[in-house]
């Protein structure tokens, strides 16, 4: 191979690295844009809604899209947030979008022959809800911890908890609080009861098979019942002191 040929392949290697990494940046920075916006405008659409959307086309279900009303902070029952964060991500305060203790916790229970349990937050649920699709790949998994980063470093606390209630699934073809209030329990967000919160968020791992007034929703919402006696923490509790042993 001749000195110029040579030199004509590394020159066509670098191009195709630089165009790699021009396209990779750019994607990571796609969501940044969208993710501003959402500061200060309530999403009227997400991806797992059109999803649900285009197999409700497929399959002749009707109405075609989702029940779907944003409603401010004030329209949001205070009983609804507790609860979710009660049944979801109670160390929301405590994490930056990607909950090390909680996955460190699964691995442990999966180690001693546990059933291996999920250990997504509450941002990465918006990250999913708002940008990709359901799954388990670990390229989604992947994609929605960068994206959680992003929510968690550019969103406050309070507004991604917003974004969650009013874009989670909460049951067939209904989208955010308002939606499922109406829809369970014929009444707005802002009147839901203790309990009633504590049951629409019993049902958010499995919304389309769970009813919140079923047998699985009523065992769940007794334990979340009991963890809303107590506020979120938004601080680590003191680590145990060792004993000291006598010399």
């Amino acid at each position: 191979m001749t000195a110029a040929r040579k030199s004509t392949r590394v020159m066509g290697w670098r191009a195709v690295v630089r165009r790699t990494a021009i396209i990779a940046l750019f994607l990571m920075a796609l969501p940044v844009p969208f993710i501003l916006l959402f500061a200060v405008v309530q999403p009227p659409v997400t991806s797992v809604m059109l999803q649900r959307v285009v197999a409700r086309t497929v399959n002749g279900d009707r109405p075609i899209w989702p029940a779907h009303t944003a409603v401010s902070r004030a329209g949001l029952s205070p009983y609804l947030r507790r609860a979710v964060l009660a049944s979801e991500d109670d160390r929301f305060y405590l994490h930056f979008g990607i909950d090390t203790v909680e996955i460190n916790n699964a691995l442990e229970r999966r180690r001693r022959g546990g059933k291996l349990r999920g250990a997504s937050t509450l941002t990465q649920q918006v990250a999913k809800n708002l940008f990709l699709w359901n799954g388990r790949s670990f390229v989604r998994k992947g994609i929605e911890a960068y994206i959680a980063l992003l929510l968690e470093l550019l969103l406050s606390k309070e507004r991604i908890l917003d974004l969650y209630l009013n874009l989670a699934e909460w049951g067939p073809n209904a989208f955010g609080a308002e939606a499922a209030a109406r829809l369970h329990f014929r009444k707005s967000a802002a009147a839901l009861t203790r309990d009633e919160a504590a049951r629409l968020a019993a049902i958010l791992p499995a919304p389309r098979r769970w009813s919140p007034k079923g047998s699985i929703a009523t065992r769940r919402a007794a334990t979340i019942l009991v963890r809303m006696q107590y506020a979120a923490p938004k601080s680590e509790p003191p680590a145990p002191r060792k004993k000291r042993r006598r010399a």
